[in-house]
């Protein structure tokens, strides 16, 4: 397996956190697995982008044009960070308004997770766990199943892992039923 993932947002998002459960899952599975974080001005709300390479890597760093998945966590994040996307690889993005999709070659999967959040469809502190589970919905060839989630969620934190879960089940229950 070799798969190169980008988690854009900003500070608070859980950018770093999904880094950690996508080691996990990889450490579950015997994968190997090179990590990044590029913390801006984090604690203010600044930009945080996050990468994890899958597989027999040798650089944690993703090259421009490489990356099969791009998570961006809100709009402005993932269209800083969309040249770091392969051709042929997958956006999936919490945007609230329209997102340029016609500027993207890659496939995208836009949802707005913020809306969502507010009108109390689940926790804002999950909306990095939301945008996992469309993922999980939506990305035929990520590499990780609901049930490879679900597990790193148990092992990183038992205490909050139900809610978690819970959540990852409404984003995939919401992006089927579309």
């Amino acid at each position: 397996m070799r798969y190169q993932v980008v988690i854009a947002g900003f500070g608070g998002q859980g950018s770093v956190f999904l880094v950690k459960i996508l080691a996990l899952c990889a450490g579950n599975k015997n994968v190997a697995c090179l990590g990044t974080e590029n913390h801006g001005m984090s604690q203010r709300g600044g930009a945080v982008s996050c990468t994890i390479k899958l597989g027999d890597y040798s650089n944690p760093i993703i090259d421009p044009s490489q990356a099969d998945l791009l998570i961006g966590l809100e709009k402005n994040e993932a269209l800083r960070n969309i040249n770091y996307l392969k051709p042929s690889g997958t956006l999936a993005v919490n945007a609230e308004d329209s997102f340029p999709k016609d500027d993207v070659s890659a496939k995208v999967i836009q949802i707005d997770a913020f809306t969502k959040a507010k009108n109390r469809e689940f926790p804002i502190q999950g909306l990095n766990v939301y945008m996992l589970g469309v993922v999980l919905a939506k990305c035929e060839d990520f590499p990780f199943t609901l049930e490879d989630v679900k597990e790193a969620l148990v092992q990183f934190n038992p205490k909050v892992a139900q809610e978690n879960i819970e959540v990852l089940e409404k984003a995939i229950e919401d992006i089927k039923g579309k």
